[in-house]
């Protein structure tokens, strides 16, 4: 019998950290890491641990990475929301819509910076007053990931942790 050890060595990732240096993949791919079926968990307002399932795929000839998200339980339990990210080739950023069925839609921009990738936008209240929001993906391996959803009411100088949720691929 061969073998195989060389052969299987080759097919063995040389580390476990699945962040992609956005040197090495054309920026059409640089969120091919959110694709797949997720299972998610976070803590409520309350402290409570609550569950969701996220299902990120692309369409549209592979130019679109779109987001299936469904919270299960806790607060936010019935919460459904759909995006809708592409690489703007004219602008050479990331551009991405969420809806949901509670009549939210917000529009972000963003990117890569360094082993993260941020989603941002700036939105203003009705009194005036400008409200800093971002995503951020970080600790990206192959099976999970962290994200965060922050705002910052003083232009980005300081950032507040809104929502934290532990991203956990799920088994085919």
């Amino acid at each position: 019998m061969k073998n195989l050890w060389p052969v299987l060595f080759l097919l063995l990732p040389a580390t476990d950290s699945y962040a992609q240096d956005s040197t090495a993949v054309t920026p059409e791919h640089q969120l091919d890491f959110w694709i797949g079926t997720w299972e998610l968990r976070w803590q409520d307002a309350d402290g409570r641990e609550a569950t969701g399932t996220n299902r990120i795929v692309r369409e549209l000839s592979d130019q679109v990475v779109c987001e299936y998200f469904q919270a299960h339980d806790g607060q936010l339990a019935g919460f459904v929301g759909r995006s809708w990210s592409v690489y703007d080739r004219n602008s050479k950023t990331w551009k991405q819509t969420w809806v949901d069925n509670q009549g939210g839609y917000l529009d972000f921009t963003g990117g890569p910076e360094g082993d993260t990738f941020i989603f941002q936008r700036q939105v203003t209240k009705p009194d005036g007053t400008a409200i800093h929001q971002k995503m951020v993906f970080y600790d990206i391996r192959a099976d999970r990931f962290t994200w965060d959803w922050m705002r910052s009411t003083d232009g980005g100088t300081n950032w507040q942790l809104a929502w934290r949720i532990n991203y956990t691929r799920q088994k085919p």
